[in-house]
């Protein structure tokens, strides 16, 4: 493997061609609920547009404060991305940190924001319901994200619906930094458009709730071995004899095996299902050799890759400057525009 051409990922710089940003966190291990909420869906854009995906280190210090584990897994999720298939010569795989001008952003942008704004932020007032008492980076973990998507003229999202109203956040603080400082015919942010990923599924963890790194429910993408089939044998399911007909579409077993299964095996699993005779433990057995097969050439080659760090670190370094050069300019017209004087 050779290190990427640092230019290559460049599509178009047409005014017509969106541009895609994506990002995401290195707070645990990759699962496959962020495989088939977020991480299939940026594979398949990549090779599409210009595109920029970065891996959010910034964003989940709001959680973890143990530099060693944030730091392995930053490094992991490169390692994730690429033994997915993510071909850095399509687009720029990078590390939020590695582009500093996003807080110099942030912090432009806060200053155009009300408290009242982030007040509303979902993450935020769930910790206070919870009677918890949520950090400031939590607080302005949205306006953080603005900048991570307009400081590189992010136009097209891809996220879920539950990040729909951070996106809405990023388009008001583009129109207000636009109408505040901007000439009214020369906007600099575009307004990006959320790639709503309404087609797919909640992914349900181990327990049937949501599959999330904060519940401890979950799937490893690249878990193996006896990790994996204890995993799989915990899911979840009703009380239901082995002889009796059952429904699968209420099964949690099921909702996981459609994700890894052809059309024709879902379909004569879900016929065993109704006909009875086929016990939760045998969908369960056939859930593990599906999330193996589904995921055996990412595994080998996560473990070529593994071998290679250098050229791994080649990958996050080129991207960087790849995104850096893209931001240069940008943050030059935004000093330029908000007053901001450099004498260097």
């Amino acid at each position: 493997m050779e290190a990427p051409n640092p230019t290559a990922a460049a599509k178009s710089d047409a005014s017509d061609e969106p541009v895609v940003v994506s990002g995401i966190q290195p707070s645990g291990r990759l699962h496959l609920g962020n495989y088939f909420g977020a991480i299939r869906q940026h594979i398949d854009l990549h090779e599409q547009h210009e595109a920029y995906y970065f891996i959010v280190n910034y964003h989940a210090m709001t959680t973890v404060d143990d530099p060693e584990r944030l730091r392995e897994h930053t490094f992991d999720v490169a390692l994730d991305y690429l033994a997915l298939d993510f071909d850095p010569e399509e687009a720029a795989l990078f590390v939020q940190s590695d582009v500093p001008e996003v807080t110099e952003l942030t912090w432009i942008f806060m200053n155009l924001l009300p408290t009242s704004r982030l007040e509303k932020g979902v993450a935020y007032k769930d910790k206070v319901d919870a009677g918890l008492t949520p950090n400031a980076g939590l607080f302005n973990y949205p306006v953080l994200q603005a900048a991570d998507i307009l400081i590189y003229g992010g136009s097209l999202v891809p996220v879920g619906a539950d990040q729909k109203q951070n996106i809405e956040i990023t388009r008001d603080l583009a129109r207000r930094f636009n109408n505040t400082y901007c000439p009214e015919d020369e906007p600099l942010f575009p307004i990006p458009d959320p790639h709503i990923l309404d087609d797919v599924a909640v992914v349900p963890g181990i327990d049937g709730q949501k599959m999330s790194k904060s519940y401890g429910n979950t799937i490893g993408i690249f878990d193996e071995g006896d990790e994996l089939k204890d995993k799989v044998m915990s899911i979840v399911t009703d009380s239901k004899p082995l002889d009796e007909p059952k429904d699968p579409e209420s099964c949690n077993v099921f909702s996981l095996i459609k994700l890894v299964a052809e059309e024709e095996k879902q379909k004569q699993i879900a016929q065993q299902y109704r006909d009875g005779g086929y016990g939760y433990g045998h969908a369960k057995q056939d859930l593990l050799a599906l999330i193996q097969d589904y995921f055996a050439e990412a595994r080998a080659k996560r473990k070529e890759l593994e071998q290679r760090p250098d050229y791994v670190r080649d990958v996050l370094r080129h991207g960087a400057e790849q995104a850096r050069e893209r931001v240069e300019p940008i943050m030059e017209r935004v000093r330029d525009l908000t007053g901001l004087v450099r004498t260097r």
